[in-house]
């Protein structure tokens, strides 16, 4: 890496003389009868073009990283201009004495101004590439450990529903439990994919509340909707689950009262509206509801749909409410290879 940094800096300051001696020799032209031959019209640009270069690399390679970069504002301008006066004092004509050396000192700030402004502007492009590198890493790495999170959360819940099936002696509990190795399944594959069909997510939340209803028996009422043109969409997998696990949990699985959990998901021009609406006992009505599940979502919503998307809580006595819009337009999200 070094080394391929040190070749392309090379190639770039080499490129750079080139161009200045072209453009020296491109405005010299017009008075190339002013010299005796062009060897020496072509010598005579070249020391210009060695003269403005080193300048530029002096201040580029010597002033800049060692005093401006370090904040040494004042002696960096009196190095910079010492050195441009001393270049053109040893570059001035005899002949005209004072007045060719103000010319070309005047000649050097300028040519000197011009190239920092590209230093600087190079640079700034490639502290803004490492940065957006660097930013894509963090979301990579967070977005990885946030979905790691859901496994073990959602694998957690679900033994859960199985162990209480089991200890009621169900007949159903062998069907459920192969139901629970497909859920685990298509989360495992899910996992390893940025987005999923969205007709394939929501498949799996019907089939997840379907084993609640059955460890519920009849304690809970669940309605599940889903209405609109899902052919297209994606999302991103696992992203709906822990809405419809927390309203299990603090809803239904905490009262062996009569309760209720309705679920929409409606598809509108793109974009999904999920809605969550569950029952709540009166004592957990006071509860805040801080668990890894949508702490975790909420997380996941900012860094994936940092502008298209709108989470709003409704948190009642005896209700608890979560609507959820994303859009989902298709150019958003890039096809996983898998699929």
């Amino acid at each position: 890496m070094l080394k391929k940094s040190i070749r392309n800096t090379i190639f770039i300051n080499i490129g750079a003389f080139l161009l200045v001696l072209i453009l020296e020799l491109m405005s010299g032209w017009l008075f190339i009868d002013r010299y005796d031959t062009n060897y020496s019209f072509f010598l005579h640009d070249l020391n210009y073009t060695i003269a403005i270069m080193a300048i530029i690399w002096i201040n580029h390679f010597v002033l800049i990283p060692f005093f401006l970069d370090k904040r040494r504002y004042f002696l960096y301008g009196i190095l910079l201009i010492g050195s441009i006066f001393l270049v053109s004092y040893l570059k001035g004509n005899e002949k005209d004495g004072w007045l060719d050396i103000s010319k070309f000192f005047f000649y050097l700030i300028y040519t000197t101004g011009a190239g920092m402004a590209a230093f600087f502007l190079r640079r700034n492009m490639i502290i803004q590439r490492e940065n957006d590198e660097k930013e894509k890493l963090q979301k990579e790495m967070e977005l990885n450990y946030l979905k790691a999170q859901v496994n073990p959360h959602f694998l957690f819940n679900s033994l859960n529903s199985i162990y209480s099936l089991s200890r009621k002696q169900s007949l159903e509990t062998p069907d459920l439990v192969m139901q629970l190795s497909e859920l685990m399944r298509y989360q495992l594959e899910s996992s390893k994919k940025e987005t999923v069909l969205l007709k394939e997510e929501l498949e799996f939340i019907e089939n997840y509340l379907f084993l609640e209803e059955k460890r519920l028996s009849n304690r809970c009422t669940i309605e599940f909707l889903i209405d609109g043109d899902l052919s297209g969409l994606r999302i991103s997998p696992m992203l709906l689950i822990p809405f419809v696990e927390n309203a299990v949990k603090h809803g239904a699985q905490s009262t062996n009262k009569q309760s209720t959990i309705d679920i929409s998901a409606i598809i509108k021009n793109s974009t999904l509206h999920f809605c969550v609406d569950n029952s709540k006992p009166h004592k957990v009505s006071s509860l805040k509801r801080t668990g890894l599940g949508l702490e975790n979502v909420r997380r996941r919503l900012n860094l994936l749909y940092p502008n298209s998307h709108v989470l709003e809580i409704d948190d009642k006595e005896e209700k608890y409410r979560i609507n959820l819009s994303i859009d989902l337009a298709v150019s958003k999200f890039k096809k996983t290879v898998n699929d």
